[in-house]
C-alpha cells in the first residue's frame, strides 16, 4: 500500500478479483462541497455488491465500497452536527481506503461502546432491511416474513428487526449455516435450505397454508418463482438482489396479487437516509438492535475478503480495517516497561518512531533498580514517561492504570513483553508451575484485550515465545503461555481488533529470563539451530512486525548448518525441516530400527555388544553436553555429577528414542545414573534373545509406535480401524488356540458320553 493517504481499492479492467487495484483518490484531497465531510476511515463494510461489481456484473457501477466507520477530518461549510473529530459511521462511495467523503447526512455518531468493525458494518446490513421492511412493506405485528440468505448481513439484520416489529419469522440459510438461525429462536419449521427449492412446500405448511405476507429476496431464477407463488394475496415481494430483476409488469400478470418492487438505498435521498440512521441509532441505543457477526481482513489482503466474500461462507458481515502507522501523539503501554526487553523497546519507539508518550507498567514500578535512569534518559529524548508499579494480572490494577493516560495523548499501542518462568519436567508439573508462568503472560494479555476494547489502539504487540510454536524440554508451562498468546492474536484478528503475537527465540542481550541459562542450555539451543538475535536485528525484527497482517508472526535467528546437522541426527523438530531444502533434509543417514540393531548386536560377543552401545551413549551424552569427542565422556561419573539437569536429561532421552527406535521414559537417565549403567540398560533391551517367530511383528509394532506422532492426521483412523481388526482377530486366534488345546486334551480313549459332555460345556447348552 502506498505511504500517502490518498489511494482506494477498486476493480481492474478485467472484472476478476484478481486484478483489484489500488487507485488514486480524489477525495483526499479535493475541496469540498458545502454539504459535505471528509472522513479518515478506520474501517469498511463489505457487501455482496462490491463483488459482483468487481465482476464487472452491474452495468454503470464501477466504484467498490459504500460504507465505513472512521473519524471526520473536515466538514463542508453548510454542515450542521458534526464536527472534526468526531466518531461517525455511515453510507460512502469509494470506502476503501484511508480517505473518503460523503454527505453529512449519511453519517450518524458511533454508538457508544462500539468498535470501528461494528459500526462499519452496520449501515448498509440496516438500512437495506429497515427500508424494505419498513418503509415499503409497512410490516405490522402478526405479519409473516420470508427473509432470504438470513443469515447473510441484511437477513440478519432483517431477522431482528422484523422479530422486534411483532412479525412471525420464516428464514432460509444453507444447511451448515442454519445453526445461527436455531440459536436465534427460531423453530425448526420455520428454517428451509436456501440451496434447495423445499422451502416452498415446508413454509406453506408451517403457515397454515397461508404463505408469508412479505418476501425480502436476495435469490435468483427458480427460487425467485417458488417465492412468489408463496406470497400470499396482496403481500410484498421485496428484491434486493441484483443477478434476476424481474420486469414489475411481468411479475403482476402472472401473480397479480402480489406487490413486486426491486429497490435499493440509491434511490432515496439524504434526508431520508438520516432519518433512518437516526431511527436505527436510537434503536441500537436502547439495546433493541445489536451489531452483527463480522470476520475482518486486513485492507492489505483485499483480494483474499473479496475472494471468501464470493463463497458466501461467511455469518453476517466481512469488513477491512486500515493499516495505521505508530502514532507519535498517542500513549504507548508496555507491560515489563522496567525490564530488560521493555527497557530496549521504550528506547526504541522514542529514538526511531519519535513516540512522545509512554507508559511503562512492571511489578516495582518506580522502584526497579534502573527506573530512574530509564526516566531520566527518556526524557532527555524528549518523551514524557510515567512509570507506574501494577500488577497486570489483577484487572482493578490495571483498569487504575489506564485512568492514568492523558485523554489528550490516548492509548494507541500496547506492547506486552511481562512473564515469568517456571521450568520442569513434564511428569513434576504442579498447578503451581502452571500459575506461575500462566498467569504473568496470559491474565495479563486477556486483561488488557478487555479494558482497551474502547481505546483507539492501532498496535498490540504480544511478546510470545518459540517455545509455544517447537516445544522445549521442561517448558509445557511456558509454552501453554505463549500458545494462548497466539491464539488471542488469531482472536483479535478475527474480530476487527488489532493485535500481532511474536514468537521470539533468544535474545543476545540478557535479561532477567534468560540469565539463568548456561552453557549446556545454549548449546541445546544452538543445536537446534537457534541462535541468539542481536539487539539491532531483533529491534529491526519488530519494525518489520509493525507493518505485517500476520497475527502471529516467528521472529527468530535461524543457522542453517545446525539445522542440517540435527536432521541429519533426526532430532530437528519436523516444523523446523521444512526450512531446509529437501537434499538436506535427506542428507542424514536415517537412524537404524531397532531390528537392525538387534541384528547388528546379534553377530558380537557380549563384550563387543556392550562396548557398542557404550559407545552410543558416550556419543550422544557428548552432544549433549558440548564435548568435541565421546573419549570426554566418564563412562562412570554420574550423570548429576556432570551437570545433567532434568531439561538436558529428557534432551538425552529424545536422542536416544531416535537412534535405537525406543520409547524410553523421561527418567531413564536417572534411573540409570551412569553412561555405563545406562548403556547396560539400552542393551538389555536391545539384546537379541532367542525369540520365536513371533518377534519380527513385535519390532515391527515398536516401530509403528515410535512413528506414531508422524502418521497425517487424516490416515490416524484409518489406522486405528485397522488395528481394532487385527486386535479382534487375535483375540480370534487365542480362542481357537485355546479350543485346540481343550480338544487335544481328550483322551483317544473317550467315552461317547465324555465327547459329548466336552461339546455341551462347550457350547453352553448343558
Amino acid at each position: 500500500m502506498p505511504d500517502r493517504p490518498d489511494w482506494r481499492i477498486d476493480a481492474g479492467a478485467e472484472g476478476t478479483l484478481e486484478t483489484l487495484a489500488v487507485m488514486p483518490n480524489s477525495a483526499a484531497a479535493r475541496p469540498l462541497a458545502g454539504h459535505e465531510i471528509r472522513v479518515a476511515v478506520r474501517a469498511a463494510g463489505m457487501n455482496f455488491r462490491d463483488v459482483l461489481v468487481a465482476l464487472a456484473m452491474v452495468p454503470g457501477q464501477e466504484v467498490i465500497g459504500s460504507e465505513a466507520c472512521g473519524v471526520v477530518t473536515e466538514v463542508g461549510a453548510e454542515v450542521a452536527g458534526v464536527t472534526v473529530g468526531d466518531r461517525v459511521t455511515g453510507l460512502f462511495k469509494g470506502s476503501l481506503g484511508p480517505i473518503t467523503v460523503t454527505d453529512h447526512r449519511h453519517v450518524v455518531p458511533v454508538p457508544d461502546g462500539w468498535t470501528d468493525v461494528q459500526a462499519a458494518t452496520m449501515p448498509v446490513a440496516f438500512l437495506t432491511a429497515y427500508y424494505g421492511l419498513r418503509n415499503l412493506a409497512r410490516v405490522q405485528p402478526g405479519q409473516k416474513v420470508l427473509v432470504h440468505a438470513a443469515t447473510g448481513g441484511v437477513g440478519l439484520a432483517a431477522l431482528q428487526l422484523a422479530r422486534l416489529w411483532g412479525a412471525e419469522v420464516f428464514a432460509t440459510a444453507s444447511p451448515p449455516k442454519q445453526h445461527v438461525l436455531r440459536s436465534l429462536g427460531l423453530a425448526d419449521d420455520h428454517i428451509a435450505n436456501s440451496r434447495t427449492l423445499d422451502f416452498e412446500k415446508q413454509f406453506l405448511i408451517a403457515s397454515g397454508g397461508t404463505g408469508v405476507d412479505v418476501v425480502l429476496n436476495s435469490l435468483a431464477g427458480e427460487f425467485v418463482d417458488a417465492s412468489l407463488r408463496l406470497v400470499a394475496p396482496g403481500g410484498h415481494f421485496l428484491e434486493m438482489g441484483k443477478t434476476d430483476i424481474r420486469a414489475a409488469e411481468a411479475v403482476r400478470r402472472d401473480h397479480p396479487e402480489v406487490r413486486y418492487q426491486a429497490y435499493n438505498l440509491d434511490q432515496e435521498g439524504p434526508d431520508c437516509v438520516r432519518g433512518m440512521l437516526a431511527e436505527l441509532a436510537e434503536l441500537f441505543r436502547g439495546g433493541d438492535l445489536a451489531p452483527l457477526p463480522t470476520t475482518c481482513w486486513d485492507m492489505r489482503s483485499a483480494p483474499d475478503a473479496f475472494r471468501h466474500l464470493s463463497r458466501a461462507r461467511h455469518i453476517g458481515k466481512i469488513a477491512l480495517t486500515v493499516p495505521r502507522p505508530l502514532d507519535p501523539n498517542g500513549t504507548v503501554l508496555i507491560t515489563g516497561g522496567t525490564g530488560t526487553l521493555g527497557t530496549l523497546i521504550a528506547h526504541h519507539l522514542v529514538t526511531h518512531h519519535n513516540i512522545r508518550h509512554l507508559l511503562l507498567l512492571s511489578r516495582q514500578g518506580p522502584h526497579t533498580p534502573a527506573a530512574r535512569q530509564l526516566h531520566t534518559e527518556l526524557t532527555h529524548h524528549g518523551a514524557t514517561t510515567t512509570i507506574l508499579a501494577c500488577d497486570t494480572t489483577d484487572p482493578t490494577q490495571l483498569a487504575h492504570a489506564l485512568t492514568t493516560i492523558n485523554p489528550h495523548h490516548p492509548l494507541t499501542t500496547v506492547i506486552h513483553t511481562a512473564a515469568t518462568l517456571h521450568d520442569t519436567t513434564l511428569q513434576n508439573l504442579t498447578p503451581h508451575h502452571l500459575h506461575t508462568t500462566l498467569k504473568t503472560k496470559t491474565h495479563t494479555a486477556w486483561n488488557l484485550h478487555t479494558q482497551t476494547r474502547h481505546h483507539p489502539i492501532t498496535h498490540f504487540l504480544l511478546f510470545s515465545s518459540i517455545a509455544g510454536t517447537l516445544g522445549n524440554p521442561g517448558q509445557a508451562n511456558y509454552a501453554a503461555a505463549n500458545t494462548f498468546l497466539d491464539a488471542l492474536a488469531h482472536h483479535r484478528h478475527t474480530h476487527g481488533h488489532p493485535a500481532t503475537s511474536l514468537a521470539w527465540g533468544l535474545w543476545q542481550h540478557t535479561s532477567t529470563l534468560t540469565a539463568t541459562l548456561d552453557t549446556t542450555d545454549h548449546q541445546r539451543l544452538h543445536r537446534l539451530g537457534i541462535t541468539p538475535l542481536p539487539t539491532d536485528h531483533a529491534l529491526t525484527l519488530l519494525d518489520t512486525t509493525l507493518t505485517t497482517t500476520h497475527p502471529t508472526l516467528i521472529t527468530a535467528q535461524l543457522d542453517r548448518a545446525s539445522l542440517r546437522r540435527s536432521a541429519a541426527a533426526d532430532v530437528l523438530p519436523r516444523m523446523l525441516s521444512a526450512l531446509l531444502p529437501p537434499a538436506a533434509r535427506r542428507a542424514g543417514t536415517p537412524a537404524p530400527a531397532a531390528a537392525e540393531i538387534r541384528d547388528r548386536l546379534a553377530g558380537l560377543s557380549e563384550e563387543e555388544q556392550h562396548t557398542a552401545v557404550l559407545d552410543l551413549v558416550r556419543t550422544h551424552v557428548a552432544t549433549v553436553l558440548g564435548h568435541e569427542s565421546p573419549v570426554q565422556v566418564d563412562t562412570e561419573r554420574g550423570f548429576l555429577d556432570m551437570g545433567f539437569s532434568s531439561l538436558t536429561a529428557v534432551e538425552l532421552r529424545n536422542r536416544l528414542n531416535a537412534a535405537v527406535r525406543l520409547r524410553l521414559p523421561t527418567t531413564v537417565v536417572f534411573d540409570h545414573a551412569t553412561p555405563r549403567a545406562l548403556a547396560g540398560h539400552l542393551r538389555e533391551l536391545l539384546r537379541p534373545a532367542d525369540r520365536t517367530g513371533v518377534s519380527p511383528v513385535v519390532d515391527d509394532l515398536a516401530e509403528l509406535e515410535h512413528e506414531l506422532e508422524s502418521i497425517p492426521a487424516a490416515d490416524r483412523a484409518t489406522l486405528s480401524a485397522r488395528l481394532r481388526l487385527f486386535l479382534r482377530r487375535l483375540d480370534q486366534l487365542e480362542q481357537d488356540s485355546a479350543d485346540s488345546d481343550k480338544v487335544a486334551g481328550l483322551r483317544d480313549d473317550a467315552s461317547d458320553d465324555e465327547v459329548f459332555k466336552f461339546i455341551d460345556d462347550e457350547l453352553g447348552i448343558s
